[in-house]
């Protein structure tokens, strides 16, 4: 009977969640798709073929059990297709709002290759786990049995977050330490609203917390506490600080007031939207009302900043990417949303410097056109001469990217080595450091990338670190 319900696709159509319309979500930070209902969402997951070989599951990051909880959801089992997200996701919930999945998952399902439109994953996910939170099945953490062993996490990201949940259902004494107020990390104070509502982070976070892991929040490793002070207090440490040092421009007028950096702007707007005093909001410094708004990148960092100036009420948007649409690095999810939000993308166009006396007035365009490919395969863009032009802005975003902090300097542990990139260097699989009982996870490690994958990191880690704990106590005193 369960297999009857499934391999729908030929007579039902791929449907997506109702998705608000553009002129409505302008106004707010509100999520921007509706919930599904119980028939659709169970008519949506049976659309999957069952594939004897799972395009969706491999492609997945955390090779999450796609086919059976979309069976599971279609035959109205919801609890049991909860269950079996939750085996190998820690936050599914948040996955379903903000995994690409149009290059995971849903990219790789058969029957999309097959011309018959993808399963829409990513949304059957998101309502299963808002419906068990709504029905209780989401249990608090109750460890079988207490551990004297205790860990330190140092970043309270979907990496650190992740470890720590798993530690703490083994038993494990967790202690989360992290620079800002709020735990969450990107999560938190870098994703806007409309893609991840805050009270969604928050719940997992209170989660956490009614489970025994203990938060140390505003403390700045290297000033409020040191590395050392850490390890000397813990049996294991866990670095899962991501990476905050955005990527800078080069050319006349950089350092004109005006231009921002895209963590600063999203981290203003966020903190607003909780309610907090943020007095370079409210001065107008980080707040698109009434400007004109240039974001210079092509990312999901890039997105969430032209989305955000949209709220904001700017007077226009406009986002330079030195590539084309094809090959820029975003999902083309979130720039169709955009698009119809009102955004502009100019492609093929990249900064060379800024005009302004007293703040920035425009930036300084180059027109761009792509070349052979680079060593990545991608085309390299070339700079079309004398094609420059001055593009009026107010408010100028930068949202090239994020590299790590030197933590060996800042922290003053030479031994904890690092790649040429700065990242640090863990071994793979157990993510374990140079530095005993040490181990490191997430964009620290790969350089900024998904959530999905920190979160595959801080559970793989996690596991090793229960390994190590598990040693004869001369061996994990080394």
């Amino acid at each position: 009977m369960a297999t009857q319900r499934m391999l729908q696709f030929v007579t039902k159509a791929r449907q997506m969640p109702e998705k608000r319309d553009a002129a409505d979500r302008r106004t707010d930070f509100g999520e921007i798709y509706r919930e599904y209902a119980s028939e659709k969402a169970a008519e949506q997951a049976s659309r999957c073929s069952q594939c004897g070989v799972p395009y969706c599951q491999t492609h997945c990051p955390l090779h999450n059990n796609i086919p059976d909880w979309l069976m599971l959801t279609a035959a109205g089992r919801l609890e049991e297709a909860y269950e079996m997200s939750q085996a190998t996701n820690t936050f599914p919930e948040i996955c379903g709002r903000i995994c690409p999945q149009d290059r995971l998952c849903e990219g790789n399902c058969v029957i999309e290759q097959s011309g018959h439109g993808t399963v829409t994953i990513g949304a059957v996910e998101k309502y299963i786990t808002d419906t068990a939170w709504e029905k209780g099945w989401v249990k608090p953490i109750k460890p079988a049995q207490e551990r004297v062993e205790t860990v330190g996490i140092i970043g309270a990201g979907p990496g650190g977050l992740a470890a720590a949940d798993r530690l703490r259902r083994a038993g494990v004494q967790v202690t989360v330490y992290d620079r800002y107020d709020r735990a969450g990390g990107l999560m938190t104070y870098g994703i806007p609203g409309f893609k991840l509502e805050k009270p969604v982070v928050m719940k997992r976070v209170e989660q956490l917390e009614a489970g025994g892991v203990q938060f140390v929040l505003n403390c700045t490793v290297g000033e409020d506490i040191s590395f050392a002070a850490i390890r000397g207090q813990h049996d294991a440490v866990l670095i899962a600080t991501g990476v905050y040092k955005s990527r800078d421009l080069e050319g006349a007028g950089v350092d004109l007031p005006g231009i921002e950096r895209a963590l600063d702007y999203l981290t203003a707007s966020n903190r607003k939207s909780f309610g907090d005093d943020v007095p370079e909001y409210d001065s107008g410094a980080l707040n698109a009302a009434g400007k004109r708004v240039v974001v210079i990148g092509g990312g999901d960092t890039a997105m969430d900043c032209v989305r955000t100036a949209i709220r904001q009420g700017a007077e226009s948007v406009k986002c330079l990417y030195r590539r084309d649409r094809e090959n820029m690095p975003g999902s083309q999810r979130e720039v169709q949303n955009a698009e119809e939000e009102g955004v502009e993308f100019v492609w093929q166009a990249a900064p060379a410097g800024f005009v302004g006396d007293v703040a920035v007035t425009g930036v300084q365009v180059q027109r761009m056109r792509l070349g052979p490919p680079d060593a990545t395969g991608r085309r390299a863009p070339e700079v079309i001469e004398g094609a420059d032009y001055i593009e009026e802005a107010d408010l100028v975003i930068k949202a090239l990217g994020f590299e790590p902090e030197a933590l060996p300097k800042l922290w003053d542990e030479p031994e904890l080595s690092v790649t040429r990139w700065g990242t640090i260097r863990a071994e793979y699989g157990t993510h374990a450091t140079k530095l005993p009982g040490v181990y490191a996870v997430g964009d620290i490690v790969r350089g900024a990338s998904l959530v999905v994958w920190a979160i595959r990191d801080g559970r793989e880690a996690a596991d090793a670190m229960l390994e190590y704990l598990a040693q004869p106590v001369a061996v994990a005193a080394q």
